[in-house]
């Protein structure tokens, strides 16, 4: 009898519990708050949120991204659209949802999923949208089929934007199946299919096939077998779909970054420069003949908001022209070690580099032995600061390009110099390869640049830009050592204020403290 009424008592409460959760629904589940019809969730109301919808698109907002407005923008306009629809759109908020969004592992790419029918663990990942536009399509062609993309292409051909067509012969193949699922993961490029014989024949396509159009005219084509894969097939249709050089600025830098492509050439030179068109066609010449393998960027060094990118692989403006390959993998940096950018010693490089005999540019090469035993002391990354910097020693550095003529050119004169003040121990000559190792100090002029390191405590440069003769040389060098004097005294006195000060306020705590001790 105990047992029969506590199974009516569990009964009537889930029939209770039912009761509620429909009422809910039907009243709107005015508990999950909203913000122009975008669910604001959180770790206390996810889970109803869940049940509640078959299709619930959610994005997890990080505020202050570099991505984050633009794939916000693009997600409310989309929401905006999508009032009514079977989708439901919902934000959780990354900076104050920390538990959830561990638990969901949402600081993770996508910044967008789909949740279908209550699944809480196998979201399906919505690619980074350009617009608002990208969303719908994606959405679109996620619950559509391939029947969908077949299209009179007359209007289509003529159009400025790039157009990928599968030629196709029987809608029911499995290449057809694998091509419309390429166009799923790719929302912002238009898709088509075609069964036109005539088209066909006009393309001269001989088998399926996808070709890549711009105003009728074929950009590219690639032919479907059964190894092809869609992964396999983005990447063409991606890497295809940009220039064979882009030009680095705020509206391509997503879509480099995103390439399917690891390997990044980057050409650093300025686009007023006189021998600018001569660069570039040698590296645009190459990028074509690497098109699958090298992603070719082209960064002009005269745009001030290239600056933060020229900071990060640590290029002045005055390098330039000069190329860098990067592994976004694992972030591994090379520099073409040439003066002349023709087009063989692009594409020697790049074949050198893919073929994994170049030499990573390094922070700084290894200390040889007997660096410092030399007339002319060796330096690298490492020891550049610690031995410039020296208070008390004056120190004249070569910066030079270890393959330039005009840097080497300069090597028996700085011998001579060296030979010249060995009896001075205050002064020490020295060089050290800017190709090779990496200089974290401000620095102008091309190389090679010869600067001096007056013996002081203030981190001074001077950059020496007289005639390259011994004499003068000699004659800078003491001049500005007799500088470096005049400042050094009156480094010394504010040096002696500063100890002094030090040491009386270390006194006057010491005697108050003597003072509470007595008390």
């Amino acid at each position: 009898m105990r047992r029969l009424l506590l199974l009516g008592v569990t009964t009537f409460y889930l029939c209770v519990c039912i009761a509620a959760d429909t009422q809910a629904e039907q009243q709107g589940d005015k508990s999950i708050p909203e913000e122009d019809g975008v669910l604001q969730l959180g770790k206390g109301n996810f889970n109803r949120a869940l049940r509640k919808y078959k299709q619930l698109l959610v994005h997890f907002y990080a505020p202050l991204s570099a991505d984050g407005y633009r794939v916000s923008e693009a997600f409310q306009g989309a929401a905006a659209k999508l009032q009514g629809s079977e989708v439901k759109m919902a934000v959780i908020d990354v900076k104050k949802e920390k538990d959830l969004v561990k638990e969901l592992d949402g600081t993770s790419p996508p910044a967008i999923r789909l949740y279908l029918s209550g699944d809480k663990h196998n979201p399906l990942p919505c690619p980074v949208p350009q617009t608002s536009a990208s969303i719908l399509t994606w959405l679109e062609r996620r619950a559509g089929s391939a029947a969908d993309l077949v299209t009179d292409l007359t209007q289509s051909e003529t159009s400025e934007e790039l157009l990928v067509v599968g030629f196709f012969k029987d809608l029911k193949h499995e290449y057809v199946q694998l091509f419309y699922a390429a166009a799923v993961d790719l929302p912002d490029i238009h898709f088509a299919v075609t069964l036109n014989e005539e088209l066909i024949s006009k393309y001269d396509v001989t088998h399926d096939a996808v070709l890549l159009l711009k105003k009728s005219k074929r950009i590219q084509a690639y032919k479907m077998t059964p190894e092809t894969s869609k992964e396999e097939l983005m990447v063409f249709i991606t890497v295809f779909q940009m220039e064979a050089v882009t030009e680095y600025t705020g509206q391509t830098a997503t879509q480099i970054l995103a390439s399917p492509v690891m390997n990044h050439a980057l050409l650093f030179v300025n686009k007023s420069s006189a021998d600018f068109k001569e660069i570039y066609y040698a590296f645009y010449t190459a990028a074509e003949a690497f098109r699958l393998e090298v992603l070719f960027v082209l960064v002009n060094v005269d745009e001030p908001r290239n600056g933060r990118l020229m900071e990060y692989f640590r290029v002045r403006d005055f390098e330039a022209p000069l190329i860098r390959l990067v592994n976004l993998t694992n972030h591994v940096t090379y520099h073409l070690p040439s003066d002349t950018l023709d087009l063989e010693t692009i594409n020697e490089f790049c074949k050198s580099y893919l073929a994994g005999e170049a030499k990573p540019k390094m922070q700084s090469e290894m200390i040889t032995e007997g660096w410092d035993t030399q007339p002319v002391k060796q330096l690298v990354g490492s020891t550049l600061e610690k031995v410039a910097f020296n208070p008390n020693k004056t120190v004249f550095v070569l910066f030079y390009l270890h393959y330039s003529q005009e840097s080497r050119a300069v090597f028996p004169l700085w011998e001579e110099l060296a030979e010249a003040l060995k009896q001075r121990e205050d002064v020490v000559i020295a060089r050290i390869d800017a190709s090779a190792n990496d200089i974290n100090m401000s620095m102008q002029g091309p190389y090679p640049s010869l600067c001096l390191f007056p013996a002081l405590f203030a981190e001074r440069v001077v950059v020496y830009t007289g005639k390259q003769k011994l004499k003068d040389l000699v004659k800078f060098v003491d001049r500005e050592m007799e500088k470096a004097k005049k400042d050094r005294v009156k480094e010394d006195e504010d040096r002696r204020k500063y100890v002094e000060a030090i040491k009386a306020e270390e006194a006057k705590k010491a005697n108050k403290t003597d003072t509470k001790d007595e008390l």
